[in-house]
C-alpha cells in the first residue's frame, strides 16, 4: 500500500518517511545501474547498512565517497593498515572494522574477477516477466534464490559481507529487480 506525500505523489511507504528517502526513492532506487565504480559503491554501502538504517548511510554517503577514494576499486584495493586506522577515526562514515575491511577485501576481489563486475552482478538479475508487482511491503522479499546464488558466488570469489539479504538489497537498489509497490508513481 502506497502513501501520498506532501507533494501529492504516491510512493512506497518508506519513500515518504523522510526527505532524503523521498529523493533516493524517486531518483535512484530501482533504476538500472551499471559501471564498476557505481556497483562497487552500492555493494559497499549495502554492506555498511547491514544492521543500520539506510537513512544513516544516505546521510553519510559523501563522507563514504571521500573516505573510500570515490569507490574506485583499484585505489581502495591498495589501502593498508594506516588507511584502516584513518577510516576507523573518520566520523563521516560508519566506523565498523569488519565492514571497512570488507570494503577493502571486495575491492581486491574485483581486481581478480577476470570479468567485469557489472557483467557478473547483472548475471544474477531475475527475469521480471510474470513476476507480480508487490502490493504491500510485506510482499517484498528479503532474500530470493537469485540473491542467495549471487551471495554464494561472490563469497566463492573472495568477497566479504555479501549475504543473501545484502545481495537482494543491492538488486533492489540497482534496478536488477523492481519492488516499487502497486500504486507507486515509480511503478512501471
Amino acid at each position: 500500500m502506497t502513501l501520498v506525500g506532501a507533494d501529492g505523489l504516491a510512493r512506497c511507504p518508506w519513500g515518504n518517511s523522510a526527505p532524503d528517502y523521498a529523493e533516493y526513492h524517486d531518483t535512484e532506487w530501482g533504476v538500472p545501474l551499471h559501471g564498476e565504480v557505481e556497483l562497487y559503491e552500492r555493494l559497499c554501502l549495502e554492506a555498511f547498512q547491514s544492521g543500520l538504517s539506510w537513512l544513516t548511510i544516505l546521510r553519510k554517503r559523501d563522507g563514504f565517497r571521500r573516505a573510500f577514494a570515490d569507490f574506485v576499486p583499484e585505489k581502495v584495493a591498495e589501502f593498508a593498515d594506516d588507511d584502516v586506522a584513518r577510516l576507523l577515526a573518520d566520523t563521516g562514515i560508519v566506523r565498523n572494522r569488519a565492514k571497512i575491511l570488507a570494503a577493502i577485501t571486495n575491492a581486491r576481489a574485483i581486481a581478480g574477477l577476470g570479468r567485469p563486475l557489472d557483467e557478473l552482478l547483472w548475471s544474477f538479475a531475475p527475469s521480471e516477466a510474470g513476476r507480480p508487482r508487490p502490493r504491500t511491503m510485506a510482499e517484498v522479499p528479503a532474500i530470493t534464490p537469485e540473491s542467495t546464488a549471487m551471495a554464494k558466488d561472490l563469497k566463492k570469489r573472495g568477497f566479504a559481507f555479501v549475504g543473501p539479504t545484502t545481495c537482494y538489497a543491492l538488486m533492489q537498489a540497482t534496478g536488477m529487480v523492481d519492488d516499487h509497490l502497486v500504486g507507486c508513481f515509480r511503478a512501471a
